[in-house]
């Protein structure tokens, strides 16, 4: 039996890929197993969204590489790099890992990983020096509720890719030429499999694609009454889809990420006030509020469109806990736009809020602009704006304490309010008594920074982690 170790990198929707390839693996009877340095094939599963998740990726495949070199035994060892920086790169690490890699494989791939493994071993004696390269072009591929798949979640939360690929022109973005265009599964498809991960014990299911609030505009010539304006039928097929997965029987949260604030609708809004289980959290990454800079990144919202959805979201869902990414340091960015930046962010004062620093891709427009911004400039107005939002972070947490609040008990004292996404938001620490996977009603009696407790007197968090930066 061969046996086969995974590293997954990235997010959430490379994770997915992740467990189709396990999926596949398994239904092949190949064992899969944690440890690396124990396999016969080692697939790194990568990520290249910015510099940073690209040297993450590189030294993942290093290191397993020296495992390689360092264990005698272990030298028949295969490497099968897949994901973002295998579709985006092949041609080039062909090259520059001639030696470490004896596959890449593209997104498309990822239904045929048990196959590839075989023939990397039929082929073994006679293969060319080269690595085998099996990426083709912009990615087509999209699972369907039938896809065999591995959960490598825990049991109480499982990852729903409804849609993939993207068709915005954002010029920071290179994930439209690796991804390829915008391809939304059937609401039916998605309903399917929703209906069996909440049959399996699923308490939180997280809807996840480049952008969610474009699924099924790609189908849109299909709509029932072709003569509907465009701007009434827009977020049309998400509200179906919302309003179907609420009507499944159980005690479960929706939870939407990864929207573009462009498709937005009142629609949309008065849908999720009216679906009990979607959770009252939104995840709408809005990049930056200056003109000049919506503009330059090809957001193609404004300043004044955003303040008045902002406006409209909070109005239409009290209580609401909106969750935003901004960048700092995208060629031209002045000062002012910073200062107007910041401004925005005191006065709308989000519960949740990331920042990236501009990170120059290859590839995208945004790498060609004149006026790039030097690191240390970027580094300065990254801490600018994280001092900022660990003010209004503690303003938001301390909000809370006295009130009660639902939650899901993710491990013994550690569990999630329904504004924490999984990995990327705060904490919530209860009674270690509470049982994990699921749902519990706490009273929140402290907080620290973006993290609740609500904890008998005396009783220590079992983890404290200091002031995410994921915030």
């Amino acid at each position: 039996m061969i046996k086969v170790s995974l590293i997954s990198l990235g997010c959430a929707k490379n994770l997915v890929d992740s467990e189709i390839m396990v999926g596949h693996l398994h239904q092949a009877g190949m064992k899969v197993i944690p440890e690396a340095e124990k396999a016969d094939v080692v697939i790194v599963n990568t990520c290249s969204f910015i510099d940073s998740s690209k040297e993450e990726s590189i030294g993942h495949i290093l290191e397993v590489h020296q495992h390689k070199g360092m264990r005698k035994r272990r030298k028949e060892q295969k490497l099968i790099v897949a994901g973002c920086m295998a579709q985006r790169f092949s041609k080039d690490l062909s090259t520059s890992l001639h030696d470490e890699v004896d596959a890449f494989i593209g997104l498309d791939q990822v239904t045929k990983v048990a196959p590839i493994i075989e023939e990397i071993y039929a082929k073994e004696r006679g293969r060319a020096e080269a690595p085998v390269n099996l990426v083709a072009g912009r990615s087509t591929y999209i699972p369907d509720y039938d896809t065999p798949r591995f959960r490598l979640t825990p049991r109480h939360f499982a990852y729903v890719k409804i849609a993939e690929g993207c068709n915005h022109p954002c010029t920071f973005c290179i994930i439209p030429q690796i991804r390829g265009r915008h391809r939304s599964r059937t609401v039916a498809s998605v309903v399917a499999e929703a209906r069996q991960l909440v049959k399996e014990g699923v308490k939180e299911l997280n809807l996840i694609s480049q952008d969610t609030t474009f699924f099924g505009m790609d189908t849109w010539e299909e709509r029932p009454n072709p003569r509907t304006p465009v701007d009434s039928a827009r977020g049309t097929a998400l509200t179906t889809l919302l309003r179907e997965l609420n009507a499944i029987e159980g005690d479960f949260w929706i939870r939407l990420l990864y929207t573009h604030p462009a498709h937005w609708s009142d629609e949309l809004i008065r849908t999720i006030a009216e679906c009990p289980k979607v959770a009252r959290y939104i995840d709408i990454p809005l990049q930056h509020i200056s003109d000049r800079m919506l503009d330059r990144m090809q957001r193609e919202t404004s300043g004044a469109y955003i303040r008045d959805l902002i406006r409209r979201i909070r109005a239409g869902l009290p209580g609401i806990a909106v969750r935003t990414t901004f960048i700092v340091g995208f060629p031209g960015e002045t000062e002012a736009d910073v200062d107007e930046l910041c401004a925005f962010i005191e006065e709308t004062k989000f519960e949740r809020l990331g920042v990236f620093r501009y990170s120059q891709e290859e590839g995208t427009r945004g790498a060609k602009m004149p006026d790039q911004i030097p690191a240390k400039v970027k580094e300065a107005r990254w801490h600018r704006l994280m001092a900022l939002q660990h003010r209004i972070a503690g303003e938001v947490s301390q909000a809370w304490v006295g009130k009660r609040l639902k939650v899901l008990v993710e491990e013994p004292g550690v569990a999630r309010g329904e504004a924490d996404a999984p990995d990327i938001d705060g904490r919530v620490y209860v009674p270690r008594t509470l049982p994990v996977s699921e749902f519990a009603t706490v009273t929140i009696n402290a907080y620290r920074d973006y993290d609740l407790l609500a904890l008998p007197a005396g009783e220590q968090p079992v983890v404290w982690k200091v002031a995410r930066q994921a915030q």
